[in-house]
Parts: structure tokens; C-alpha cells; sequence
């Protein structure tokens, strides 16, 4: 049965292609969304550029027809401008009609008296869905490219077998995945961590390589890398992912204090510095909030990025410092020589970047077509990493199960170029991981 779907304004500034993902169902745009976007079109970030894509896709459909009669698309379904303000008298007693949401739900309030068929709101606004119910209308969230956060994918695995199967791991220095009778495949780079099923303390910690259908041991098993030792089992992980030229994007994912950033710099000053594999370490991170320019910041580019970067800073004087007790001056001689660079996310767009370890911090705040951006613009012999804890999401229109990073770590994570791990335990300091696990 077709439904009837109005669109709030969030979902086409948080995806501009949201209209053209509801199969055969009819679209309805509220004309006071029109307005919304069209003030939000002039901002220079993603909520801009998205309001702009907008109204590029629906001025194309325009041309097809008259917006306000409706306009077939592609997939059978139908678009429709809705002129809501001929519908305000649906509103209960009390409730403001000049306000943008409540002239949204007027409009879906009408169409569901009006209309034989279900009517839906999509909106990613809590407060909006929550109004809606009060007012009998059925609402849901945009959940298209949403990701269940509770089932993302951790890139550890724990499998019980038998002892033998573990001594054999060790002396052939490989074990075929179909030895392990396993109920679920497994993913390119994914971690196995071998256990003896008998209850021994046997255990071997390895890496799934799909293209040999093996498991295979760690390539790198220094104890220090750039002055860090590894912690725990997902940190060993995760230096197996940053140090392995082969993995060209990595992914950590990880709550506060489990070394997600400290990891990647550490692994990058080691390519970059010490090994010489790539010319150039790129640091960047999204400027939040996401609607604050540069611009309203003094200075030139380094004076505008440096507060943002300063959790960067930390680290890297954290880690050069166990080289050089001028810490401040050894950094800045690193970027006088070019092997160092802070960049803004906002500049990285129409780029070409080969031959370079780039660091996206804080790549929660980052939207799918963002986060598709940055990596589109590696060029040969590059390694993007990207970190961050979806649960401590800025933006206003992305949230743990829609962000960036937790699309990208379930898209690609069967991609032989590709390898995620999550850091649960943390190891910034004691007070920090009670502060993060309690509070």
C-alpha cells in the first residue's frame, strides 16, 4: 500500500537526496521547508551545501511539471509543494501557528484527515516526534543510512577451538577459516582472538586475511611505537591496522581515554618521521560547532585552527616529548620541515592528497557524504585513519546510529583495503575511565 511521507526540513539538510528514497510512496515538501532551507542556503558548511543540492534536484523536477499538482520521480513515486498555511485551523487551541514545526505538523494534521491512505512525518527531531504523537500523527525517524550503534561492527572476534587447532595456528603460521566451523563469516582484517575450548589458557590473538582465506599472525609486534606500548589487546590491534601499508584506511572507534588519537599520532610520526613510508602526516578534525566560520576567529590559518587543535597538540607534545624536552619547539620544527600539517576539514574538499598519512580526529561529527569526501580525495600510496566516539556527537543533525563513522565502519567493512577495530578499555588514567564508563 502507498503511504504518504512529509519531509521535515532536518532530513533534507542532514541528506538532499532523502527525496529519492522512498520507493513508489508520494513525497510531500511543506512549503514553510521550502523556506527553511533556503535560509540555511548561503551558510558555507555541509547544512549549507546540502540546502544548495536541494534545491538544485528540486528545481530539475520542477521542469517536469507544476510542484504544486505533483511530479512523478523515477521510482513511481509522486513529489508534492504543499502549501501548508491553508491548513492552520487543524491545530488544537494553544498551539502557535507561526512557528515553522507547528506549520509542519498543521500540514501533516491536514493530509491525515484529508487523505485514505497512512500519512507519515519522517523528522530527525525528537521534540518534533514527540509533538506529533500528542497530535495523533504518526512520525518517524530518517533511518535510510542509519546504523544500529548497539550491533556495530567491532573488528574482534573470541572463538573457542580445540588446543590442536591453536598449535597448529602457531607452527604453520596459519589456520584455514573453514577449520573453524564457524556460524558467521568472517570479515576482511577482522581480529580473531583464538581461545582453548577445554578451558586451557592457550590463546592465540590473529588477523583474518581474505584474500588467502587464513588467519594469520601479527606482522608487527614491536612493544614500542613512537616511545607508546600497546595496553591491551585492542590497542595491539590497532597497531597492527596503522602500521600495515597494505591497510589504506583504518577506522577506530572508542569512548573517551581509550588512546584512539594517541595511537594514530603515534603511528604516524613512526611512518612518516622515523620510516620515511609517506611524506607528509595530515592532522584534521571538524571545526564544531559545525555553524562557526574561521573567519570570525583572528589570525591566519594556524591562528584560527589552534584552538581547535589543541587536543591534537596535546598528544603530539605528548609524544614528541619523550624525543625532545623542548616539546612546543620540536613540533614546530616537524611542520617547518613539512612532515607535520594541520588542516581544516572545510578545506579539504577539490584536493588531491598522494603519498600521506592523514588523521581525521573526531570523525563522529562528520556526515556520510562528508566523511565520503575526505576519503575521495587519497591519492596513491595514502592511508586515511579516521577516530571517534559516536557517542559524543556535536552536530545537530547526526546522532551514534546516523553519523559518518559508524556508516563507513558498516559500508566497507568486508573491504580488503579496509580495517576497524573498538577500544573499550580505557587507559588515559583511572579517574577518566570512571568518568567515562559511570557518568
Amino acid at each position: 500500500m502507498k503511504k504518504i511521507y512529509i519531509l521535515d526540513t532536518n532530513v533534507i539538510l542532514h541528506d538532499p537526496k532523502s527525496i529519492f528514497s522512498f520507493e513508489d510512496n508520494n513525497i510531500i515538501i511543506p512549503m514553510v521547508v521550502i523556506e527553511e532551507v533556503d535560509d540555511k542556503k548561503k551558510r558555507q558548511d555541509s547544512v549549507g551545501r546540502n540546502a544548495r543540492l536541494f534545491s538544485r534536484y528540486v528545481d530539475e523536477l520542477r521542469k517536469k511539471g507544476k510542484l504544486s499538482e505533483g511530479v512523478e520521480l523515477d521510482n513511481g513515486g509522486k513529489i508534492k509543494i504543499e502549501l501548508n498555511h491553508q491548513v492552520l485551523g487543524q491545530l488544537p487551541k494553544g498551539i502557535d501557528p507561526n512557528k515553522p514545526d507547528n506549520r509542519i505538523l498543521a500540514t501533516s494534521l491536514g493530509l491525515q484527515n484529508e487523505q485514505d491512505i497512512p500519512v507519515i512525518l519522517v523528522t530527525k527531531d525528537i521534540n518534533m516526534r514527540i509533538k506529533a504523537d500528542a497530535l495523533g500523527i504518526k512520525a518517524e525517524d530518517y533511518a535510510t543510512d542509519a546504523i544500529d550503534i548497539d550491533e556495530l561492527y567491532s573488528g574482534l572476534k573470541d572463538i573457542k577451538v580445540p588446543a590442536d587447532k591453536i598449535n597448529s595456528f602457531f607452527s604453520n603460521k596459519r589456520l584455514n577459516q573453514e577449520e573453524l566451523s564457524l556460524d558467521e563469516k568472517l570479515y576482511s582484517n577482522q581480529f580473531v582472538n583464538l581461545e582453548d575450548s577445554f578451558g586451557g589458557s592457550q590463546s592465540a590473538l590473529c588477523r583474518y586475511d581474505k584474500s588467502k582465506n587464513y588467519l594469520v599472525p601479527f606482522i608487527f609486534n614491536s612493544s614500542d611505537v613512537w616511545g607508546i606500548v600497546p595496553r591491551n589487546r585492542e590497542q595491539r590491534c590497532a597497531f597492527e591496522l596503522l602500521l600495515n601499508d597494505n591497510i589504506k584506511l583504518v577506522t577506530l572507534v572508542g569512548k573517551a581515554g581509550t588512546g584512539k588519537t594517541l595511537l594514530a599520532l603515534a603511528a604516524g610520526l613512526q611512518k612518516v618521521v622515523e620510516d620515511k613510508d609517506y611524506k607528509k602526516l595530515i592532522v584534521t578534525r571538524p571545526i564544531v560547532p559545525m555553524g562557526n566560520d574561521l573567519g570570525f576567529l583572528p589570525g591566519d590559518k594556524d591562528e584560527k585552527l589552534a584552538p581547535w587543535m589543541r587536543p591534537i597538540f596535546d598528544n603530539m607534545e605528548f609524544l614528541v616529548g619523550g624525543k625532545d624536552e623542548n616539546t612546543a619547539s620540536a613540533v614546530a620544527d616537524l611542520k617547518e620541515m613539512g612532515l607535520i600539517e594541520m588542516e581544516a576539514i572545510t578545506y579539504i574538499r577539490g584536493r588531491s592528497i598522494p603519498n600521506q598519512f592523514i588523521i581525521v580526529d573526531e570523525a563522529q561529527n562528520l556526515t556520510p557524504h562528508e566523511i565520503k569526501t575526505i576519503i575521495t580525495r587519497a591519492g596513491e600510496n595514502t592511508k586515511i585513519v579516521l577516530t571517534g566516539d559516536p557517542y559524543q556527537i556535536d552536530h545537530p543533525y547526526l546522532d551514534s546510529n546516523s553519523n559518518g563513522l559508524t556508516y563507513l565502519v558498516e559500508r566497507l567493512k568486508d573491504k580488503e583495503l579496509v580495517g576497524h577495530i573498538t577500544l573499550s578499555k580505557g587507559e588515559r588514567s583511572e579517574l577518566a575511565e570512571i568518568a567515562a564508563s559511570s557518568l
